[in-house]
């Protein structure tokens, strides 16, 4: 069997790392490999293609490996992140797809090229020593550090207008180090976020106060602070939170610890979302997720707008809907208050 058979069928065998498969650089490899040998041209054209999709991210074949190799989601990081059992079969099954995945990182140029009848001056990269392997299992050991797939690669997140989760590519490298001032209530939502990182119970927050205190930028600090501890940042305005009992139940099983953070929070008297946000923070059947808080910056101190209109009105138990209102701010667990 040839270099080019043995790559291209292991290639398609893929099983645990078959979403590699639709990676560019790995999508050309394969089209080399079943390549036509006696058509130079598709040879060269595959060649090259290889290489054009390398280039923009590195000149290094193994470095790139090794970065989607670690990073892809798999059915087997998934359980091993949920603190599941993996069979013997799928252990084997990785330690095959590891070793050809080992070859094709530590594979140069020269290899391909000698794999053609002919070559003219084609493209290079680059190699360097690893044991792929060893690199991933210790990758897995340290799962709720790094995690795996998007949130791998990425440590702030949005919502797009369906709801779904998308990264952001640059996010604002605010630092608590350049931060003066309110140190003391930026003290205690550090405190309560590594209560979060280390597994114990760690309270919804409410930061509420003035403007231009610090409130929101304290919360992106954080998320830059400590995400090589495993912490994650998933924003989403007012009108998403219907959206949570979704997100809650796509984060339940990740190894990784999030905060879903509304900015500016406030309701009307009548506005539906206020319903959404008490149900979230009170908890349903399932209960809360022990690896997800809600952190919210505010500058109401209780969240609703009230107007005299609201106390003049015909409700007959006024008062009773009133302290309703104003207990929703009570139901974050923890309020810190930033007053200039």
């Amino acid at each position: 069997m040839t270099l080019k058979e043995e790559l291209g069928y292991g290639l398609d065998a893929l099983v645990l790392f078959r979403g590699l498969q639709q990676n560019p650089v790995v999508h050309a490899l394969m089209e080399f490999c079943h390549a036509d040998s006696s058509g130079l041209a598709n040879q060269i054209r595959t060649y090259s293609s290889i290489v054009a999709a390398l280039y923009p991210a590195t000149d290094n074949l193994t470095d790139y490996m090794e970065k989607i190799v670690l990073e892809e989601e798999t059915v087997y990081v998934q359980r091993i992140g949920a603190g599941e059992a993996v069979s013997d079969a799928m252990k084997k099954c990785l330690e095959t797809e590891l070793h050809l995945l080992q070859k094709i990182a530590m594979l140069t140029s020269s290899q391909l090229q000698a794999e053609m009848p002919y070559f003219p001056d084609l493209p290079t990269w680059n190699n360097r020593k690893i044991d792929l392997a060893a690199a991933y299992h210790k990758r897995v050991t340290d799962i709720g550090k790094h995690g795996y797939g998007v949130y791998a690669q990425y440590h702030m997140f949005t919502l797009n207008e369906t709801g779904d989760i998308i990264p952001i590519c640059y996010p604002d490298p605010i630092d608590l180090d350049h931060m003066v001032g309110y140190e003391q209530e930026r003290n205690i939502v550090i405190d309560n976020t590594k209560a979060l990182l280390n597994g114990k119970y760690a309270a919804n927050v409410l930061l509420a106060g003035d403007a231009g205190t610090g409130k929101s930028a304290t919360v992106k600090a954080i998320a830059n602070a400590y995400r090589e501890e495993g912490l994650r940042l998933i924003e989403l305005t007012k009108d998403q939170l219907r959206f949570i009992p979704r997100i809650m139940e796509h984060l339940c099983r990740n190894p990784l610890k999030f905060i879903l953070f509304i900015d500016d929070l406030s309701f009307s008297a009548n506005d539906d979302n206020f319903a959404a946000l008490k149900a979230i923070l009170e908890g349903g059947v399932g209960g809360r997720s022990h690896n997800v808080a809600v952190y919210a910056t505010s500058n109401r101190r209780h969240l609703v707008k009230e107007t005299m209109a609201d106390r003049s009105g015909d409700d007959l138990h006024a008062a009773d809907t009133r302290q309703e209102l104003m207990s929703l701010a009570a139901r974050f667990g923890l309020t810190v208050t930033f007053q200039q």
